[in-house]
């Protein structure tokens, strides 16, 4: 009997190997784990396998693709386990990160041009319109477009330059 499974590993092992390679998805572990248990497989039903070569192969086909679809089933019912973090290393919010951005980003904004400064500040942190951050600077809008630009970009370099913006 043993001798019956050892020259079927050794004709059909490879071949199937292969085969079960590309239905894994070219997953080398999982392939030599399905043709191990079709291998078991045949030799627990050895009594009822029919020898013939071409009745073999379709028999080891047949219950290696019922694994593999059995592994992707198993796969998809059951969510990936991971490990649970260990409770000092879960971040918990404090609002540290959002207070140091808010200083960093003042910081930059001391840095610009007193023209390029007023804009943003109407326009961004007062919420303003570009219409109504001209009535109250007493400039033109496209004036304030033009400041408004050049200011947000000067700001992001200057904010990039500090490690906080890409």
């Amino acid at each position: 009997m043993e001798h019956r499974i050892q020259a079927l590993y050794e004709q059909f092992g490879g071949p199937l190997l292969r085969h079960v390679r590309k239905t894994t998805g070219n997953d080398l572990q999982w392939a030599e784990d399905v043709v191990q248990e079709t291998m078991v497989r045949a030799w627990r039903h050895s009594d009822r396998l029919q020898w013939e070569p071409g009745l073999v192969w379709a028999w080891l086909l047949t219950v290696a693709r019922r694994i593999v679809i059995d592994g992707r089933r198993r796969r998809s019912a059951r969510p990936r386990e991971v490990e649970p973090p260990e409770a000092d290393t879960v971040p918990v919010p404090d609002g540290c990160d959002r207070a140091l951005s808010a200083i960093v980003v003042a910081d930059a904004l001391r840095s610009l041009s007193q023209e390029h400064r007023e804009v943003i500040e109407q326009t961004y942190l007062r919420d303003r319109t570009i219409s109504e951050a001209a009535e109250i600077l007493g400039i033109p809008p496209g004036t304030v477009k033009s400041r408004l630009y050049y200011g947000i970009r000067a700001l992001r370099g200057l904010l990039r330059d500090k490690g906080v913006a890409g």
